[in-house]
């Protein structure tokens, strides 16, 4: 079994620029990392106040952009079995530009 031995931030800037990347709105973005709504986001992009993004969050939002719906859902199978009450939803509607991306990863990850 792995783990994350060492986990830098990423920057206010890398945040910002991953939103313009996917074309998602603060709220989209805001769903994505699993907060409540868009000007929790900015908090992290630097535009209300300097937040650090912690690797619990970092992981979940990158968890699902990279995961295929397959591997997602042995995650939460993972998870229900612990305990947990779990629901997946579709992402936040971005550009067709991330539905392309998303598929390739799917391609890449079979």
């Amino acid at each position: 079994m792995k783990r994350i031995q060492h986990y830098g931030p990423p920057t206010a800037e890398d945040l910002a620029r991953l939103k313009i990347e996917l074309g998602f709105t603060s709220p989209q973005m805001a769903d994505l990392a699993g907060l409540g709504k868009g000007s929790q986001w900015r908090k992290y992009t630097g535009r209300t106040e300097d937040r650090v993004m912690g690797m619990h969050m970092h992981f979940y939002m990158a968890a699902l952009l990279t995961l295929s719906e397959d591997e997602l859902s042995r995650v939460v199978a993972t998870m229900r079995a612990q305990g947990a009450d779990v629901e997946l939803g579709p992402l936040p509607a971005g550009p067709p530009a991330l539905a392309e991306a998303q598929a390739t990863a799917k391609l890449h990850s079979t």
